[in-house]
């Protein structure tokens, strides 16, 4: 039902995403696109800490993993059905994986761009559109997003795995001399450079600094990736060892 819904809104798709878990979602959506419409491309999605039917499609048969970890519990699954494996060989174009970080921050982008909380079974479809892990440029593509049942607290950690993984947020550690003025100059540099400093910790004795060192970790809300980049060239030209 879901690809003829996708069908009937979208008659001209070219590409549709889909999780998999035991695989029962992409197996109809897959099977019924191919009978209606079989140019269109179907891709499957999995956790890195559950790549169960990616593994089972790869190895031209089921496999059993011994262990999932993934905050995608939706689709932890250590065993594809035995007719979902046979679906998924026959139907689907291909499968891919992708990593922790990059699930949180679909569900970050999915919150910001579409006022939507998704969970995280439901985000990998997002995931690999994001990071180039099908090869959709220029096509009319769907994600199937098919869950938003997310714990509070699990968001929480999400959207800041999230910030962090799209740039915005970033913990830089350096390793000065111990002297007066040395915290006053990062603050400076990273001010000057547009960084918003959210927390400072200065570490005197740590075993992996000089006798008169000291490690400063400074956690700061930064634009993008560029931006981090921006602010530790900047640090280094003003001689600090950012580590």
């Amino acid at each position: 039902t879901i690809a003829l819904e996708i069908l009937e809104e979208m008659p001209d798709v070219e590409a549709v995403i889909v999780p998999i878990g035991g695989g029962g979602l992409i197996a109809g959506i897959a099977f019924t696109l191919k009978q209606l419409k079989p140019d269109v491309k179907v891709y499957g999605v999995q956790a890195e800490g559950a790549p169960s039917m990616f593994k089972s499609v790869h190895d031209g048969e089921r496999t059993r993993l011994e262990k999932v970890a993934t905050i995608a519990d939706g689709i932890a699954v250590k065993e594809p059905g035995v007719n979902t494996f046979d679906f998924c060989s026959k139907y689907v174009d291909e499968i891919v994986t992708v990593s922790e970080d990059e699930i949180a921050a679909a569900i970050l982008a999915l919150i910001e761009q579409q006022k939507l909380v998704a969970e995280g079974a439901g985000a990998v479809s997002v995931a690999a559109a994001m990071f180039d892990k099908v090869p959709i440029k220029g096509k009319k593509t769907v994600c199937v997003v098919s869950g938003g049942n997310i714990d509070v607290t699990i968001l929480n950690r999400v959207i800041t795995r999230g910030l962090v993984k799209s740039g915005r947020n970033c913990t830089l550690t350096l390793d000065l001399t111990d002297q007066p003025g040395q915290l006053s100059g990062v603050c400076q540099v990273l001010g000057e450079n547009g960084a918003n400093i959210i927390s400072v910790t200065h570490e005197r004795n740590s075993h992996v600094t000089s006798i008169n060192g000291c490690i400063i970790r400074v956690e700061v809300e930064t634009r993008n990736n560029e931006h981090i980049d921006i602010l530790r060239r900047a640090l280094a030209d003003k001689g600090y060892h950012v580590v």
